[in-house]
């Protein structure tokens, strides 16, 4: 099925630092296209792909699970680490959480982490009901295009598929089971005015990542999709200067 227009999936051969960039539920690889593109210009090697079901309609969306955007993450984050002498991952929202369990999976192979209003924990009552929902109620209403930005806007679905919704809560849970186990610093940029994602997932990051260093950055005059708000050059410099800080050569690295 073809994409919708600007969701298609991005990616460059640069040197030999690379990114794996994962955006968000019902959204898009448009949210981190920009993002994408800065840390590409400086010499990276960057793969920013489409989860499954996304980027085209929210029917197809329906028959994919969380499972299939975790394996979809590794795939992609073996190839990278084929390719590149350290690989860095980056995500929003629930492709923020994608990130983080690839860094707990594989402590010895990511080089950092940076994530933008990371999704860890239930935030709708309505997934505690959505495998029955799912029978009766295919969708419900887009949490896409939490943009403070006039103008600027989200490529993601106008409904949520409750089949693929009711397949969240696993993977919050092995994420925040695993979070100990991450030993790469993270950079986490959040936004105190977000309207999808509440302070609770924060919270669980700062006290589970206990053997990570954590630095917290405020997103002040954005909502939730950060990546395309207001602060969206801040998270773009600050990724780099943080890659630049935690690569063991910054060799392909442009200042």
């Amino acid at each position: 099925m073809p994409f919708l227009p600007g969701a298609d999936p991005f990616r460059h051969d640069g040197g030999p630092v690379g990114v794996l960039l994962c955006h968000g539920f019902t959204g898009s690889p448009q949210s981190m296209l920009p993002w994408a593109r800065h840390l590409a210009d400086a010499g990276l090697t960057v793969d920013l792909p489409a989860l499954p079901g996304h980027g085209t309609t929210w029917q197809e969306m329906s028959g994919t699970t969380a499972d299939d955007w975790a394996a979809a993450t590794e795939t992609a984050f073996a190839a990278l680490r084929e390719r590149c002498a350290e690989v860095f991952v980056m995500g929003l929202s629930v492709g923020g959480c994608l990130a983080l369990r690839l860094a707990a999976a594989h402590p010895d192979a990511v080089a950092g982490v940076v994530v933008v209003n990371p999704s860890l924990a239930l935030e709708n009552p309505l997934l505690l009901v959505a495998p029955v929902l799912r029978r009766v109620l295919p969708s419900t209403r887009a949490v896409a295009g939490d943009i403070k930005k006039p103008g600027a806007f989200e490529v993601g679905y106008d409904r949520v598929p409750t089949a693929a919704a009711a397949t969240l809560p696993r993977l919050w849970r092995t994420t925040r089971r695993d979070l100990g186990r991450i030993t790469a610093p993270i950079l986490v940029y959040r936004s105190p005015e977000d309207h999808v994602i509440g302070p609770a997932s924060l919270r669980i990051l700062t006290s589970r990542a206990v053997n990570a260093p954590v630095t917290v950055r405020s997103c002040d005059d954005s909502y939730h999709v950060a990546t395309l708000d207001n602060d969206a050059a801040a998270i773009f410099d600050g990724s780099l200067a943080f890659v630049r800080d935690n690569s063991r050569s910054g060799e392909g690295l442009d200042a």
